[in-house]
């Protein structure tokens, strides 16, 4: 179970060839004799086989797959838990694919557990109460002191000599811990583990004081406490143990932990950090530290927003607090999620009625820290006429409390810049004209990378969506460069005013067409309104669709290329960066997106709004080149 298994990648901030992580969902054939079982004893009898230990075995791994991923998701909701975050840094992309596999342990204890239970002497679960007390109070019993001292030796030794490196360090490799890394390790790891849950549940049972509901209490609180630990989000308040400071022996924290697993010679218990006073291996930072954290000591004022927003409801599960092998790959609509739509559509209403912008993800550029937020609105929300002002609040607030927070660059994403909506930012930068965060679209680099994508030797291209904020553009800079550009527009008032605004030896190399037959010769489309299959007939074989058109254009024709939407590559040293933006590769970002970091790391003092500055294009491109973003 845990996270659905969908595509392996490789452990390199840019994207590899993507394939099937086959040997992850032939794990789950191991699963097959048990649910054959069941399903046979289901259909002998008529009804669920509650006597079958096989069915609460697969059920009680579905539990506890599920146990995993919320606290993952929990971990992972910035709007809930960036101020008690443990350790500031992001998850990326190679701890990702080194923790892939996280749910082994799941899988291999739930065999072992099929095989103890499927033993002559192991009793039927007809044979036991639900509940029996007796049971409870052995088993915390033998926890405290069994399964917790044995795990505190053993892990001491597993810190030492060839057993570390052979069969521990693989584990500490994860820079931040997850609630998922919790299951990454090795074969031994996931032994003594195994161990320490039993040993309490087989004294109980040797006793005959076992039940059912000892089985999922125990197995489920286990699981429960250890992907607290692993959260990196110290959820227990430094006044409970201020308040009874014994409890700080009782029970371990997210800041205990991480202790442990970036230092490795300190605080070594399961959850009881009485064993670690007793041999003499507390770290002395563990409470004031989880004080500090407590009250946000990493909280931090980003320097750089990406305003986004929701694409539709398929996609809203894309993000980085939902299923992490799917967010760390491009965006796809995969079959395995489609079951979960009607939570995505339940989301969409409980965030149009009752929600504000929240922060999605984050990552680090040169000491820098870049966040991308949320306005809680779809795609299609933006061309209801009545949601308009709505979406434009909502956009307004987000930049009003940038501005207070000290943000230095907020950039606005799609739609969130529409010409129609706000003027490409416009509106807000003319409603408060004291703001101190800077307004950016981005649309500049944008222009930039569609310009730099055209062959030296091109003489004439086919612009559709002429009139654009970037159409414009387009058309200006390539007529300066004595470039024909077929502006497709039945708007001759429109084409003029845009001709007026090239250099006068330039405008004879605008031209008006009104149909896509004009383009018949031209092998160069330049595309910024959608294309049907009857449109795209007109261009001739060869012929390469640059577009900046959302969303892009679908390739009919076998005799062109299509181009892809303009996206420019992080630099190599950006930190911490674990999830996709959208369809675009890892470690590549919308060109509109890349814009607003050039502008962050510029410096920059200006508002980029409105309509694009033609004779900032090449300037924005070497600025962006500069600090190591490459086309991608």
């Amino acid at each position: 179970m845990g996270e659905p298994r969908l595509l392996q990648g490789k452990n390199t901030l840019t994207t590899p060839r993507m394939e099937i992580n086959a040997r992850g969902l032939l794990l789950y054939l191991l699963y097959g004799p048990l649910a054959a079982k069941v399903a046979h004893a289901w259909r002998e009898t008529g009804s669920p086989p509650l006597g079958s230990w096989c069915l609460h075995l697969l059920v009680l791994l579905a539990l506890r797959s599920l146990t995993f991923q919320l606290w993952f998701s929990y971990g992972n909701m910035l709007f809930f838990t960036r101020r008690r975050r443990v350790v500031k840094d992001g998850v990326d992309f190679s701890q990702i694919d080194a923790e892939w596999d996280w749910d082994n342990m799941v899988i291999l204890q739930t065999l072992i557990a099929a095989m103890v239970t499927n033993s002559p002497s192991f009793p039927g679960v007809a044979e036991l109460r639900a509940w029996d007390p007796r049971g409870w109070a052995l088993a915390l019993l033998l926890h405290v002191t069994v399964a917790e001292p044995a795990f505190y030796w053993a892990h001491r030794a597993l810190h030492r000599g060839p057993l570390f490196s052979q069969y521990h360090a693989k584990h500490h490799s994860s820079p931040v811990t997850q609630p998922l890394t919790a299951g990454f390790g090795t074969p031994l790891e996931a032994l003594v583990l195994t161990a320490a849950m039993g040993a309490p549940l087989a004294g109980a049972f040797a006793a005959g004081a076992g039940s059912v509901s000892l089985v999922y209490g125990h197995v489920l609180l286990f699981d429960y406490l250890r992907c607290m630990g692993y959260s990196n989000v110290e959820v227990v308040s430094h006044k409970a143990f201020a308040a009874v400071p014994a409890l700080r022996y009782l029970i371990y924290t997210p800041t205990y932990l991480s202790l442990h697993h970036r230092e490795k010679d300190s605080n070594f218990c399961l959850f009881m950090p009485l064993f670690d006073a007793l041999g003499g291996t507390i770290n002395a930072k563990s409470w004031e530290l989880q004080k500090e954290v407590d009250q946000g000591m990493n909280d931090r004022v980003p320097d750089f927003v990406f305003l986004a927003h929701v694409v539709d409801v398929v996609s809203s599960m894309h993000v980085p607090f939902a299923f992490r092998s799917n967010s760390s790959l491009p965006f796809a609509t995969r079959l395995v999620l489609l079951p979960l739509w009607p939570v995505a559509f339940a989301f969409m209403l409980i965030q149009w009625f009752c929600s504000k912008t929240f922060t999605v993800s984050f990552y680090f550029l040169r000491g820098r820290l870049h966040q991308t937020w949320s306005v809680p609105r779809y795609g299609f929300q933006y061309f209801i006429p009545s949601a308009k002002k709505g979406i434009n609040r909502q956009i307004e607030l987000a930049i009003l409390r940038a501005d207070k927070m000290g943000v230095k660059v907020i950039s606005l994403a799609a739609l969130n810049k529409n010409e129609a909506l706000n003027g490409g930012g416009t509106l807000f930068v003319s409603k408060h004209p004291n703001l101190r965060v800077r307004v950016v679209h981005g649309n500049t680099l944008t222009a930039a990378v569609i310009l730099n994508e055209i062959p030296s030797n091109v003489k004439e291209v086919f612009l559709t969506g002429a009139t654009s904020k970037l159409g414009r553009a387009i058309a200006l800079y390539l007529c300066r460069k004595k470039i024909r550009v077929l502006m497709l527009t039945l708007s001759t008032e429109r084409f003029l005013k845009i001709q007026r605004e090239a250099p006068p030896e330039s405008q004879q190399y605008l031209v008006q067409v009104t149909k896509y037959q004009a383009a018949q010769s031209c092998k160069t489309w330049i595309v910024g309104k959608w294309l049907s299959p009857r449109e795209q007939r007109w261009a001739p074989p060869g012929t390469h669709f640059h577009q900046f058109v959302v969303p892009p254009i679908i390739g009919f024709r076998r005799d062109c290329t299509y181009g892809k939407l303009a996206a420019m590559r992080l630099p190599k040293d950006v930190e911490g960066l674990g999830s996709c933006e959208y369809t675009m590769e890892r470690g590549v970002v919308h060109a509109c997106h890349a814009g607003g970091v050039v502008h962050c790391l510029e410096g920059w003092g200006h508002h980029e709004v409105g309509a694009i500055d033609v004779d900032r294009i090449d300037v924005v491109w070497k600025a962006a080149l500069k600090h190591g973003l490459t086309p991608a």
